[in-house]
């Protein structure tokens, strides 16, 4: 009988978004050229465990997924491996959880395993990695948040939808001379809200990372009209704090489907609230849009195909040269890897005198806080 393979493991944690599937299948198609076989775990890291979950991965199944969104591997926020508990907050994983994990890993002769995910499925990879599993790491989430990394994957493709939003409002609201809100995601990073606002030609934008009040919101938009323009467009972010420093959210996700608390919270309604208390101090006609899992969906820009292909490919070579509790990163123009520990150590957020704040500012795009005079003209 002919020796056994040896055999990547592939999953996919958290949250889906566009490019996961790039992802899965430029890992396949580099390890297939290496020699190893290819086995893809269900519902992210619960595959691991009782009930082992997971399907063979092979150029036939993985031939015409490149422009998928989703994931073919499937995926969960939930259960038992959760490790994000709140935000910058943590959770230990159950020893018995990692120690069966192992014995998967071992019985099934996996050499290396890439786990996909954001911060929380990273988190999760570390402990993995701390406790003797060969882990790889590559960095997935639209809200662009994981440190090291000047891009993650996804990230684009909810900007280029959340961009698609913006120019619908604004036929809208200029025939009707309405103000616009619309609520984008990120969590407590205002990436997706910076980045669609400038490409999608808002007039103010709201960011977790930028304190600004209601005052200077209706200062901007009492401005704009002053200078004719009878709309306005404005972008916030579901993590933007309010004036007072609270925060926005429907409800916490108390527990997981293993019974254990859960204290993360679920944010969302933050644009509603601005678009009441603008219509309340404005006496204006005011309409709010919360684009949601929209941002999510659909296939993946031409963006993040490369960028999930090479780090697929990459992923692979840090695998085979045996460099295991890394994760590929872009750091432009290569791809690199680093530490997972290092990657989700502290988010990374906008930096309020960031180049494209400040472009923004030039262009005369209001965050809110004030601040109106163009940064180039100090």
């Amino acid at each position: 009988m002919p020796p056994r393979k040896p055999t990547i493991g592939i999953l996919t944690g958290g949250g889906d978004c566009p490019g996961l599937n790039a992802v899965i299948r430029a890992a396949v198609k580099s390890a297939l050229r290496l020699g190893y076989d290819c086995v893809g775990f269900l519902r992210g890291y619960e595959g691991l465990v009782d009930p082992v979950a997971y399907m063979p991965l092979d150029r036939q199944n993985t031939a015409n997924i490149l422009l998928q969104g989703g994931t073919i591997l499937g995926s969960t926020n939930k259960g038992r491996f959760s490790a994000l508990v709140g935000e910058g907050e943590r959770m230990q994983i159950d020893p018995e959880l990692l120690n069966h994990a192992a014995t998967t890993v071992r019985q099934l002769g996996i050499t290396g395993l890439i786990c996909i995910g954001g911060d929380g499925s990273l988190a999760i990879a570390q402990q993995l990695h701390e406790y003797g599993i060969p882990v790889v790491g590559v960095p997935k989430t639209i809200d662009n948040d994981l440190g090291c990394t000047a891009f993650t994957f996804g990230f684009d493709s909810a900007v280029a939808c959340a961009t698609d939003a913006l120019d619908r409002l604004h036929t809208t609201a200029a025939s009707h001379e309405r103000i616009m809100v619309l609520e984008v995601m990120g969590r407590h990073a205002g990436w997706i809200a910076l980045h669609a606002g400038i490409a999608g030609g808002g007039d103010v934008i709201l960011l977790p990372e930028i304190p600004w009040t209601f005052d200077n919101v209706c200062r901007k938009v009492l401005e704009r009209e002053s200078e004719g323009r009878k709309y306005t467009l404005i972008v916030v972010a579901e993590g933007a704090r309010l004036p007072d420093g609270g925060l926005v959210h429907d409800k916490h996700d108390k527990h997981g489907e293993d019974g254990n608390e859960r204290r993360q919270v679920r944010l969302g309604g933050i644009g509603e609230i601005v678009a009441q208390e603008v219509a309340r101090r404005l006496d204006r006609e005011v309409r709010a849009l919360v684009l949601g899992h929209l941002q999510r969906g659909g296939a993946p820009t031409a963006f993040d195909r490369v960028l999930a292909t090479q780090f697929g490919a990459h992923a692979v070579r840090l695998v085979h040269n045996g460099n295991f509790g890394q994760m590929v990163c872009y750091r432009p123009p290569n791809i690199e890897s680093v530490p997972i520990l290092e990657a989700i150590r502290a988010p990374a957020l906008v930096d309020p005198m960031s180049s494209a704040v400040q472009a923004a500012r030039a262009l005369g795009i209001g965050f809110g806080d004030g601040i109106n005079a163009s940064p180039f003209a100090q």
